[in-house]
């Protein structure tokens, strides 16, 4: 039986612009383990469809980043994510990485070996010592 009062867990979900359409399965199946989503896409849709000006968006997000629990990341890692994840590290957030698809069945926590990170973070930062620093950090 599911008690309605009881508080449960936060949990910021980072995924990347591409995977938008899946916010929604991102969100159930965060809801469906038992913690309460703060989705971006869901709170903000896409930068408010650029109707503010989107680094109001940016600390909309951060200031989610900063009530969750936790951070989970689901699929590739874009630049926004990987922002996002250094702030949950900053803040010693619990980190879980997931596989991401088109149904909630797709979904699978993954290890730091299988990350995948976009083309644009990889010319942006040092993958390997990013991945070096998420290896260190205590995951929880």
């Amino acid at each position: 039986m599911i008690d309605i009062n009881e508080k449960i867990n936060s949990v910021y979900t980072a995924h990347s612009k591409h995977n938008f359409y899946a916010r929604n399965i991102i969100s159930s199946f965060v809801l469906n383990n038992n913690k309460l989503p703060l989705n971006p896409f869901t709170n903000f849709d896409y930068f408010m469809n650029d109707m503010v000006d989107r680094k109001l968006t940016i600390r909309g997000n951060n200031n989610l980043i900063y009530l969750s629990d936790e951070l989970w990341q689901f699929g590739i890692i874009s630049n926004g994510c990987y922002h996002e994840i250094k702030l949950a590290m900053k803040l010693k957030k619990k980190l879980k990485f997931f596989s991401l698809g088109k149904t909630i069945n797709d979904i699978k926590e993954i290890n730091i070996s299988e990350l995948e990170f976009e083309d644009e973070l990889k010319n942006e930062c040092n993958i390997e010592e990013f991945i070096n620093e998420l290896t260190t950090y205590n995951l929880y």
